[in-house]
C-alpha cells in the first residue's frame, strides 16, 4: 500500500533542520504484513532525542530511514491466521521488541532483548527483512517502528493493546517517555520509604520521571527534586509535584544531594551532576543516550567509600506487556497526569522545524497528529 512517511536522507546536517532539510517527507510502498506482523494506521507520534540523537550523528543508523519510535495506532490488517490482537485495537509501540526467549529476556528487563537490538541497529523489523520501499529502493525501519509516517507494519512483540478511553497521544508517549523515565525509578532504583529522588534532565523522559515520583510521594514519604538549566522547566516540575527546583550551578553550590538520582540528558555534563549529588549509599540510574565516544570523569573512590552505585538503564529496565498497563491504571486513578508532557501538537510536514525545538530543548514532547 502506498504510505507517506518522514525519511531521514542524511545524517549530521547543518542546523537549523528547518533550513537543511535533512527529513524528507514522500510516498513510500509499505508491504504486507507477515506472519507475526500488524499493519497499524498510526494516529500519533512523539518525538524524542532518541529520533535527534540518529538525525545530528549522535547515534548512527542506516540510511535512508523512515523516523519515528514512539508512537500509537489502530491495527488494519494482522499477518496469518493466529493472534492474540483484533483488527481495530489500539496499541502502543515500543522501540525494543522483546522476543521472550534470549537471555536479554531472562533478565526481567535488565538488559535489552538480542535479536531485538540486532534487528534494530541493522534497521529491520524482528524477523527479519524491511516492508518499506521508495522508488523501488529499501527504506530501513527506526527501531522496529518507523512511527513518523500514515501506516507501519510491525512485529507483534513491539506492541502493547490498550483499551479505547486511553487517547493515542497518551498511548504513544507511554511507549517511550514514560516507560524509561519511569522505568529508571521503578525497575532500576526502586525507591524506599524516605528515599529522596533527583532527576536531572527535564525533557520529555526526565519530566516522566519526576511524574511517577511525584505519585509515589504520599507512600513513600519522599522528596522530588528537578535539575535542569532552564528555569522554566523548574518551574513546570514544581506544578508536576517536584518539591523543589534546582539549576545544576545552584545543586553545586548548596551540596544537594539525593539517595537515588536519575540523569535523562543524554551528556556528560548533566551525567557528571548526577553522580556527583548521589547521597552515600544512593544510586545514580542514567538513561540518556550520549554520543559513544563521550567520556566522563568521575572518582572510583567516591564509589567504594561511600557505597555508592552507578546503574544503566535502556528503556527504563521495562518490560512493556507488564509496565504500560500499570502506567494506564495510574493514568486512570488520576495519579500520572501523562497529558501534561504534551507541549505541542503539530503535523507531520512540521517534523524539520520539530527537531530544532527539540534540539534548542523548547517544550516537552511533540507529537504528531495524524487524521
Amino acid at each position: 500500500m502506498r504510505i507517506r512517511g518522514a525519511v531521514l536522507e542524511q545524517i549530521g546536517a547543518p542546523a537549523p533542520y528547518a533550513d537543511s532539510k535533512p527529513i524528507v517527507v514522500s510516498e513510500l510502498d509499505l508491504g504486507d504484513p507477515a506472519p507475526g506482523e500488524l499493519l497499524v494506521r498510526i494516529e500519533a507520534a512523539g518525538l524524542c532525542h532518541s529520533d535527534l540523537s540518529v538525525v545530528d550523528g549522535n547515534r548512527v543508523r542506516p540510511l535512508p530511514m523512515l523516523l519515528g519510535h514512539e508512537a500509537a495506532g489502530r491495527i488494519e490488517r494482522i499477518g496469518g491466521d493466529d493472534s492474540d490482537l483484533a483488527v481495530g485495537q489500539r496499541v502502543v509501540m515500543t522501540f525494543l521488541p522483546r522476543c521472550g526467549h534470549c537471555e536479554g529476556c531472562a533478565t526481567d528487563g535488565r538488559t535489552p532483548c538480542v535479536p531485538g537490538s540486532m534487528s534494530n541497529n541493522a534497521g529491520e523489523l524482528l524477523s527479519g527483512g524491511r516492508r518499506l520501499l521508495r522508488d523501488g529502493e529499501p527504506v530501513n525501519h527506526h527501531l522496529g517502528v518507523s512511527g513518523f509516517a500514515t501506516h507501519a507494519v510491525v512485529d507483534r512483540h513491539s506492541v502493547v493493546p490498550v483499551d479505547d478511553d486511553v487517547p493515542p497521544e497518551i498511548a504513544a508517549v507511554l511507549g517511550c517517555a514514560v516507560l524509561t523515565g519511569g522505568g529508571a525509578l521503578l525497575n532500576s532504583a526502586r525507591p524506599g520509604r524516605g528515599d529522596r529522588v533527583m532527576v536531572v534532565g527535564l525533557g520529555g523522559v526526565g519530566m516522566a520521571a519526576v511524574l511517577v515520583a511525584a505519585s509515589l510521594r504520599k507512600e513513600l514519604d519522599t522528596e522530588v527534586i528537578a535539575v535542569d538549566t532552564l528555569p522554566e522547566k523548574l518551574a513546570l516540575a514544581t506544578e508536576l509535584g517536584a518539591t523543589r527546583g534546582y539549576t545544576p550551578a545552584e545543586l553545586a553550590e548548596q551540596h544537594v544531594q539525593a539517595e537515588i538520582v536519575v540523569e535523562a540528558a543524554g551528556n556528560v555534563r548533566a551525567f557528571e551532576t548526577a553522580v556527583a549529588a548521589t547521597a552515600p549509599g544512593g544510586v545514580t540510574v542514567t538513561v540518556g543516550l550520549p554520543n559513544p565516544e563521550a567520556r566522563a570523569s568521575i572518582s572510583p573512590l567516591g564509589l567504594v567509600a561511600q557505597g555508592r552505585s552507578i546503574v544503566g538503564s535502556y528503556l527504563g529496565s521495562a518490560v512493556p506487556s507488564r509496565d504500560i498497563p500499570e502506567y494506564v491504571r495510574m493514568w486512570r486513578e488520576g495519579r500520572l497526569p501523562v497529558e501534561r508532557l504534551i507541549s505541542t501538537r503539530i503535523g507531520l510536514d512540521e517534523v524539520n522545524h520539530a527537531m530544532d525545538e527539540l534540539a534548542a530543548g523548547h517544550g516537552l514532547r511533540q507529537v504528531i497528529m495524524f487524521d
